[in-house]
Formats: C-alpha cells, sequence, structure tokens
C-alpha cells in the first residue's frame, strides 16, 4: 500500500492533549513499521504551517514559528516529500470540474490528485467522508489500521 498522510493526522500527532493523538501516532507508526510507503505533499506542509500557528482562539494550535518550523523538518525525516509539478495542477483542474468541488473541498481534490499523479492508493485522514466522492482513491481512517 502506498499511503499519503493527510494534515489532519499530521496536525493530531503533534497536539499531545488531543483525543485523537494516540490514534494519529499508532497508526503511523504501524504503517512505517509494516514496510508501507507512508508520503506527504507540499501542500500539507503548508496547511499545516496554517493551522499550527494560528492561534487557539482561531481554530488553530497557537504554535511558536519556531516549534512548527521544528515539526515540519521532523515530517520530512520520517515521511516521504513528494514534489509538486504542472501535471498535478492539470489534473487537479479536470478533477474539480468533473466532480463539481466548491469552497474549501478544493484542497481535499488538490490532495486527492497529488495522489493520483504520484500513484498513492490510501489517504490517512480522520476526514473519511470529505473524500468519498474521489472514488479513485481508498480512504483509511487511523483507528482502523491494524
Amino acid at each position: 500500500m502506498s499511503c499519503l498522510v493527510d494534515t489532519n493526522v499530521l496536525l493530531r500527532s503533534v497536539q499531545k492533549t488531543h483525543l485523537m493523538q494516540s490514534e494519529s501516532a499508532r497508526s503511523i507508526a504501524l504503517l512505517i513499521l509494516h514496510d508501507e510507503m507512508v508520503s506527504i505533499v507540499p501542500q500539507n506542509l503548508i496547511e499545516f504551517w496554517a493551522v499550527a500557528t494560528r492561534p487557539t482562539l482561531n481554530n488553530g494550535l497557537g504554535m511558536s514559528v519556531d516549534e512548527t518550523s521544528q515539526h515540519i523538518a521532523a515530517f520530512k525525516i520520517i515521511f516521504e516529500l513528494l514534489p509538486d509539478s504542472d501535471s498535478i495542477f492539470k489534473e487537479w483542474e479536470r478533477l474539480v470540474i468533473r466532480h463539481q468541488v466548491i469552497g474549501k473541498r478544493v484542497h481535499d481534490a488538490r490532495l486527492a490528485e497529488a495522489m493520483l499523479v504520484h500513484n498513492l492508493t490510501h489517504l490517512l485522514t480522520f476526514n473519511d467522508s470529505d473524500f468519498k466522492r474521489f472514488t479513485e482513491i481508498a480512504v483509511v481512517n487511523p483507528r482502523d489500521v491494524t
């Protein structure tokens, strides 16, 4: 299995007090232990930065720039960071039109398209329902990783 880790799993994995922290960390560790290809794309890191550095009053994590950059450096060691490419944008545009994607879901469509361009089959995410329209990929909730 080749797997992309969704940003929500990355975020939960660093929140020591979040109820989903242990599920996030456990699922990632199990995938790596079973020699699965576990990847991220630049969009994951951009989204992580936005939420991690946003104040907690605005639904963020309230982390400093230094703390956030340390987490991102660790992610780049733990996961394979796959590159952006022109083909991701071109295929994303086709995908959002075909699936009639609107609003914030365009970011999900870009992750789905990055997966297709990089031949990744599975997405590790807590937001199962956000990706159901993209039948080209398999969605795996961290609690289901065994």
